[in-house]
Order: structure tokens, then C-alpha cells, then sequence
């Protein structure tokens, strides 16, 4: 029984990414942090319908990421809980040759 659900979770997911990936979205406006100047590198954002999301890099504007209304929930939440956060740079061991 539990491997019929996971299998119509599974398609009902992809029927979402594949009419998320369908949508025009060549006339939507894309967001940026402000304080960001046009032609720094930055990660820019649209709002689609039902929720959903499209993110690109400024840098590669063709490539667009999109994202269900659940799947960018569950990133913002993970953003702001810290589950992204960098791990410090190793520091140098002080060899340097200078």
C-alpha cells in the first residue's frame, strides 16, 4: 500500500515540475536585493502563479531554476534556520612564501 502512495506522490510531483517548467515566463519581474547594482553578480527572483517561484543568477540569465510553492517554503525556512549557512574557510597554516 505504501509503495502505491509513494508512487502517486511521485507522479503528482512531477506533473507540478512539468507544468511549472511549461509556464511563460519570459514577461515576469525579477526581484533582487536592493542595494545591488545592475551589472554586480546577484540572484534575482520572479513570483510565478500558485505560489511558485523562478530564481536565476544575474550573471546567467537563461538558466532559471523554478520551484513549487512547497519547495521554496522549505528553503526559505532551511535559509533562515541556518541549514545553508557556510562553514568557515579553513585558515592558512601560515607557510606562506611572501
Amino acid at each position: 500500500m505504501a509503495d502505491a502512495e509513494d508512487k502517486e506522490l511521485r507522479a503528482r510531483k512531477d506533473r507540478e515540475r512539468d507544468e511549472l517548467y511549461a509556464l511563460d515566463i519570459s514577461g515576469v519581474e525579477w526581484h533582487s536585493a536592493p542595494g545591488t547594482e545592475a551589472h554586480e553578480e546577484r540572484v534575482e527572483i520572479a513570483y510565478l502563479p500558485e505560489g511558485a517561484v523562478a530564481m536565476r543568477s544575474s550573471l546567467d540569465p537563461d538558466t532559471v531554476l523554478r520551484y513549487t510553492e512547497a519547495e521554496w517554503r522549505a528553503f526559505v525556512l532551511g535559509a533562515r534556520d541556518g541549514e545553508f549557512d557556510l562553514e568557515p574557510a579553513p585558515q592558512d597554516s601560515g607557510n606562506d612564501t611572501e
